[in-house]
């Protein structure tokens, strides 16, 4: 034997594996391997005491774990344990029926002292009160716990799959706001998908546990008839003490069975009821029961009455309505805090200078955020509110997007907004605005959603898709009927997210480019050297980059961006045909973005008629174009960008590169995620896939 480093003792040849971790491991093969010998084998009575002690012991272990746990995830091993719990039991009673039919004739112990205490003491020794016993048992169990748990398992695991999409939507919304990490969206994802294998598995568990009372019945009724049988005709006793000993001994049997099937039942259902809070359920219950005064004060009053009423015992009664009383006025002590008032805005002005002077010239925000004074709280960290933190999250994201630094978002109070509305504005031009409840959470409709919602119905300010602001209790109703629901910092920083992104052309300026080329200077001097400002300046290469973020191409590339221009230097300095040749050598990386690593893309074309006529009016300066042939080729493009959408593809056109720009500013901002590509952007070692071509019959009817 060896020890590693953690001092642990090591078997020799098992690869470094502690015993311990050896022995953890080899719980359940050895349960299954005992399930097996007592199938096989006969027990002695000694060997199905300790059985049947170790699975009651294991019954209220399970128990206790599904009541302690803080979330069902917390026991996700749940429905594989319930299995082989199950099993066990099923085990345990074949073995058991071994032994009382071959050696029940020799009276109640012989099966051992479990089942003999459980057929003499608990039930009095009378197998007519044990009948009875067993029956209410069994009613309780099958009647009761295990239908009302199959039920609630049947119902979650459906809710949970149809809430699946509307959960992913939530995570890659807060994703695509900066407000989790890639790290934390793979682990929110894979929480979503562990939540709906495990409710899955409770659905097909419950039914274990559902065939595991009816095999207790039957198995009942076969042990008593077989005993009654075999006692009679076999060892010839009489039919009083055959069934004074089979019966009471089947009866003990089924006892020490259906205790911890009923233990498991009882696991299973609170396991299914319970809600994902970060809280134990004794917790849970004491704390939502006791929480509201009044709700004990009734009690207490009922409870009181029914003591004062003649016959009754008040002496049982009023005791107990006084501490329930008693409980109530503590509960309402404790939340007799003092609140703060909130302070009114103040209205001090600031006094006026007799002198001006440039601090009194007020620079123009590169970002702004103006809130109304409701919304003041999401801003102030004291009073909870986490809206700065979301917007950091969302400048670190975009800047690592976009590749260069966003500006700072300057926020401040302005008391000319309705008190829930905010501004986002670039360069003091305004550029959208919305309104948000705090409080309250933003239900959104992604298109497919199983069921309405109680709340004031609105448009989702980012997207415009349809929402309601519901109460924050109504969050996993509203997630389980497909809904993504997000609070309002996270509407705020999303509709920042996504107005900062497109009017990213907007934010970079000459003073951020030469940043840009600093930072590349240090691995690539010479490139740098050789471009500013010996072949171009710093004005010119910074249209090229906002034409690029324009389009919604990164600028994360700067290398390839800098040799392209460089090779272009003294070619052309029309920024246009600059930014061209940058896109043409950014082709891999825009392939990519757009396709992901497939190697073939599905694109729409146009028809060569169409292509010529849109060229020969590029050439002569787009004059010559009738309205209707537009209009068509417009109304084509849509229908077959929606087709491509439906089929989990991003709509892309592929045209000349003469027009490509003419179509880009003609076609942009039509429709979301909209691409027009250039043939010499496709890299060579990618195919394309020819699935629509636009304008066959617009361009037959203009040539005509």
């Amino acid at each position: 034997m060896a020890s590693d480093n953690t001092g642990a003792v090591v078997a020799p040849g098992m690869g470094g594996v502690s015993l311990a971790t050896l022995l953890t491991g080899a719980g359940t093969p050895i349960i299954l391997l005992l399930l097996l010998v007592m199938i096989v084998l006969p027990l002695p009575p000694l060997a199905l005491d300790l059985l049947f002690t170790f699975n009651i012991a294991l019954a209220i272990i399970v128990l206790m774990a599904a009541v302690y746990a803080s979330r069902p995830l917390d026991f996700a091993v749940f429905p594989t344990v319930l299995l082989i719990s199950t099993l066990l039991r099923l085990g345990l009673n074949v073995a058991s029926t071994r032994v009382v039919l071959l050696e029940g004739h020799t009276g109640t112990g012989a099966a051992g002292k479990v089942i003999e205490a459980f057929g003499d003491f608990v039930v009095g020794g009378s197998y007519a009160v044990g009948l009875v016993l067993f029956t209410i048992l069994v009613v309780i169990n099958f009647v009761v716990v295990t239908k009302g748990a199959g039920r609630i398992s049947e119902v979650t695991a459906r809710f949970t799959l149809d809430a699946m999409p509307g959960k992913q939507m939530a995570i890659d919304a807060d994703l695509n706001a900066g407000l989790i990490s890639q790290e934390d969206a793979l682990r929110r994802r894979e929480e979503v998908s562990r939540e709906a294998d495990f409710y899955g598995a409770m659905d097909g568990a419950s039914k274990f546990v559902r065939g595991d009372a009816v095999a207790g019945i039957l198995i009942l009724l076969i042990n008593v008839l077989g005993g009654m049988a075999i006692g009679t005709l076999q060892h010839n006793l009489s039919a009083a003490d055959a069934a004074q000993n089979y019966v009471l001994l089947t009866i003990g049997d089924g006892l020490v069975a259906q205790i911890p099937s009923m233990l498991l039942s009882t696991a299973a259902a609170i396991i299914v009821t319970r809600i994902s809070s970060a809280q134990d359920m004794g917790a849970a219950v004491t704390l939502q029961l006791t929480s509201n005064p009044r709700i004990l004060y009734v009690a207490a009053g009922v409870i009181g009455l029914i003591g004062i009423v003649p016959g009754m015992p008040g002496l049982i009664f009023l005791p107990v309505a006084a501490v329930l009383a008693t409980i109530g006025y503590l509960r309402w002590q404790s939340q007799q805090q003092p609140e703060a008032e909130p302070e009114p805005p103040s209205t001090d002005r600031v006094p006026e200078n007799t002198e001006l002077s440039w601090d009194d010239v007020v620079d123009v925000d590169a970002i702004g955020l103006e809130v109304g004074y409701r919304l003041i709280s999401l801003v102030d960290r004291n009073q909870g509110g986490d809206l700065l933190s979301r917007i950091k999250g969302v400048r670190r994201k975009l800047s690592q997007e976009l590749g260069f630094l966003v500006h700072s978002v300057h926020i401040r109070d302005n008391l000319d907004l309705s008190p829930n509305t905010y501004r986002i504005s670039l360069h003091d031009v305004i550029v959208g605005e919305g309104e948000v409840f705090p409080g309250r959470e933003l239900a959104i409709n992604p298109g497919q959603i199983f069921g309405e919602l109680e709340g004031v119905a609105t448009r989702d300010p980012t997207f415009g898709l349809p929402a309601v602001w519901v109460d924050p209790s109504q969050r996993s109703d509203a997630q389980t009927k497909g809904y993504t629901v997000v609070d309002s910092s996270t509407v705020i920083a999303t509709h920042l997210s996504q107005l900062l992104k497109n009017h990213a052309h907007q934010l970079i300026g000459q003073d951020d480019v030469q940043k840009l080329l600093d930072k590349l200077a240090k691995s690539s001097p010479k490139l740098v050297e050789n471009l500013v400002p010996g072949a171009m300046n710093l004005g010119e290469i910074t249209r090229v980059l906002q034409n690029l973020l324009e389009e919604g191409i990164p600028v994360r590339d700067m290398r390839t961006i800098a040799e392209a221009l460089a090779d272009q230097a003294g070619k052309s300095q029309d920024s246009d045909a600059l930014t061209s040749r940058v896109r043409i050598a950014l082709g891999p990386s825009i392939f990519q973005s757009i396709n992901g690593t497939g190697d073939e893309m599905p694109v729409m074309a146009l028809d060569s008629k169409l292509e010529q006529i849109l060229l020969n009016s590029v050439q002569q300066g787009a004059g010559g174009l009738e309205p209707s042939l537009l209009d068509s080729m417009i109304r084509q493009v849509l229908a077959a960008s929606a087709k491509l959408e439906t089929e989990g593809n991003n709509p892309v056109l592929l045209v000349a590169g003469n027009i490509r720009l003419f179509l880009s500013r003609l076609l942009r901002g039509r429709m979301a995620n909209f691409y027009i590509l250039a043939y010499d952007e496709i890299p060579s070692s990618k195919s394309i896939r020819v699935v629509a071509t636009i304008g066959g019959n617009a361009s037959a009817a203009a040539g005509g």
